[in-house]
């Protein structure tokens, strides 16, 4: 247990770290091109995914955010089958409360795009979140068939 709670604190580190990095060298709303198809972006969302729900307010996700920690917590010293995506959607969230609640938005600095197209900017703990949560999906296949 005590290496899960490690694994969290490494990766809410490495998201707050590079938020920091990114935020201090790249001006607000600005954009630096790293690869073809990267680019590196100071960004404040203050609504959830995809920029949804930006009105509802910090308060709302920070409630939200606190609430789904407090459920993650719970599901990750209960389950050893899928302690992978939990501690992942579990860092996820830590890391995007902790700007809420030191910034009020989270900050995004990843923008991939092919061409004109640009996938809505994220960071790490967004990505966390999305990869904890397709292997909660996998694993719930494959306890389904047996």
């Amino acid at each position: 247990m005590v290496i899960a709670w490690a694994f969290t604190v490494i990766l809410v580190v490495i998201d707050q770290a590079t938020k920091t990095i990114a935020h201090r060298y790249v001006s607000p709303y600005g954009s630096d091109r790293i690869l073809p198809f990267l680019n590196i972006v100071n960004l404040r969302n203050p609504g959830s995914a995809f920029g949804m729900l930006q009105h509802a307010g910090n308060a709302f996700f920070i409630t939200i955010t606190a609430a789904a920690i407090a459920v993650i917590s719970f599901l990750l010293v209960k389950s050893r089958r899928r302690q992978a995506g939990l501690i992942l959607v579990l860092s996820g969230a830590a890391g995007n409360l902790m700007d809420r609640l030191l910034y009020g938005s989270v900050r995004d600095f990843i923008d991939f795009h092919a061409g004109r197209f640009h996938w809505p900017a994220f960071n790490f703990a967004d990505a966390y979140i999305s990869i904890g949560v397709v292997l909660l999906f996998i694993s719930s296949l494959r306890q389904a068939r047996g």
